[in-house]
């Protein structure tokens, strides 16, 4: 495993960004779609030795479009607009991306967002990449056990779970019985902590995540087998953003050794 920094954790141009995340310590970065868009972007990120682990395929979405809509021209806009951020993924050799469900959760709604989602995760496993979705409280996939019930009735062999530390604070499920039941589903990681209430994007430890549920969470992870990134998702309105990174870093680092060394 690799801790990984989600690149809109920072303010500032695109260039202060990459700068920003070398300076911290990450050798790896997640992107939106409008990152690493330029030849100059992307050298500068080579120079930095700074590799690309994931992309956000739902950001940016244009206006009124959705996955979920009940309007095909609206869907058929989301599809082609994740379709090409996942093109960019290949173009900066991410391994990942991922989306976040939609809003509509009834059984004609999830049915139109599982349609559209099986399009991406065909275009995404042409391209060798692994499509993730993410649960989401206030979604139509607001817990990561409804989440993986849908990848599994959805049946692609390229659809995995973004599992998301701060959103199960939110939801109460059990970190380790969620990322047993992923089992090989599990694509990709966020950590963040929050107050148990709302999705704030703290630094870990400063909200209701202890670090006894760390270390049983990385844990989990580890007899799962998972191998890929840790990605530390924090706002850039904290007060002290690249600080809040860095102690984060920190945080896992030390659980991470702890792990290693079964030290109870």
């Amino acid at each position: 495993m690799h801790i990984a920094c989600c690149l809109w954790a920072l303010s500032g141009t695109e260039t202060d960004l990459l700068r920003k995340a070398r300076q911290l310590g990450f050798d790896w970065i997640d992107i939106q779609p409008t990152h690493l868009q330029t030849l100059e972007s992307r050298w500068l990120a080579q120079e930095l030795g700074l590799r690309v682990s994931c992309l956000g395929a739902s950001f940016g979405l244009p206006p009124g479009a959705a996955l979920d809509s009940v309007d095909s021209s609206s869907r058929e806009a989301a599809i082609a607009h994740c379709q090409k951020a996942l093109d960019q993924a290949q173009a900066v050799a991410a391994q990942v991306a991922y989306v976040v469900p939609g809003q509509d959760d009834s059984p004609d709604g999830l049915s139109r967002y599982g349609e559209s989602l099986l399009h991406l995760a065909e275009h995404a496993a042409q391209l060798g990449i692994k499509l993730a979705l993410e649960h989401f409280p206030g979604k139509a996939l607001p817990t990561a056990r409804e989440t993986l019930a849908f990848i599994g009735a959805l049946g692609h062999p390229n659809l995995y779970l973004l599992y998301d530390s701060g959103h199960i604070l939110l939801s109460g499920e059990d970190p380790a019985e969620v990322i047993v039941n992923a089992g090989d589903r599990l694509g990709y990681v966020h950590f963040d902590d929050n107050d148990g209430l709302d999705d704030l994007h703290w630094s870990l430890l400063d909200g209701v995540l202890t670090e006894e549920a760390l270390y049983a969470t990385l844990l989990a992870l580890q007899k799962n087998g998972y191998a890929g990134a840790l990605s530390l998702e924090l706002s850039p309105s904290l007060p002290k953003p690249e600080r809040a990174l860095q102690e984060s870093r920190d945080i896992l680092l030390r659980a991470l050794h702890r792990v290693a060394f079964k030290k109870e």
